[in-house]
């Protein structure tokens, strides 16, 4: 995070923002605010914080993170 008025001051939601356009947003159009609702809710909970790959944890999904450093921990 930056200072007020810095130019990285939103990039870590613009980035959020624009990946889920690309994931889900552009690909079909839902006739309710609440379908899209439901729609947003699932793929943040299900895929985005479960399953979807992310670069800072080493191109792993969280879950296989969690497994990875919980069997770590484990044996030391």
């Amino acid at each position: 995070m930056g200072s007020v008025g810095d130019c990285y001051d939103n990039a870590l939601m613009e980035s959020f923002w624009g990946r889920t356009q690309t994931e889900l947003l552009n690909r079909q159009r839902w006739r309710t605010r609440l379908e899209l609702a439901n729609v947003i809710f699932e793929y943040l909970e299900i895929f985005h914080n479960r399953q979807r790959r992310h670069s800072a944890l080493g191109m792993l999904s969280p879950i296989e993170y969690e497994l990875l450093t919980s069997t770590i921990q484990s044996v030391a």
